[in-house]
């Protein structure tokens, strides 16, 4: 089974950054695809960015800029950087991974392309 955990989430003012991390198993990062993704009550969750085994990066154009998706391959830890938090940024934000190839796109931001995916960590931003 493989198994993906957030943590970083948390409660923070308009304007401030959290940093989001999630690990999973070696391979995903040696031979996978991994992205991040948030949803907000009532919403259809959304891709944020993601980033594969070469470390190509993917970024939604309304967040980049203030999202940057990273790896550490050596501690097996995958990374969200939030800068200038914004009260609609709130949402549970979820790492993601797939094993399977993924063409480099925008299907790389597409929830159904990702089999695993962890319990999601809590963003709240307040005004």
């Amino acid at each position: 089974q493989v198994r993906l955990v957030e943590s970083g989430g948390g409660s923070v003012q308009a304007g401030g950054s959290l940093r989001l991390a999630c690990t999973a198993p070696t391979y995903m990062f040696t031979h996978g695809y991994m992205g991040w993704f948030r949803q907000a009550p009532g919403k259809e969750r959304e891709g944020v960015t993601a980033i594969d085994y070469y470390g190509r990066t993917k970024y939604d154009v309304s967040m980049q800029g203030r999202f940057t998706i990273s790896k550490d391959d050596a501690n097996d830890i995958l990374y969200l950087q939030i800068n200038s938090l914004q009260p609609e940024d709130t949402s549970m934000y979820y790492c993601a991974a797939s094993p399977n190839w993924i063409p480099y796109g925008p299907g790389r931001l597409l929830p159904d392309n990702y089999q695993h995916w962890g319990q999601g960590t809590q963003v709240t931003v307040s005004s």
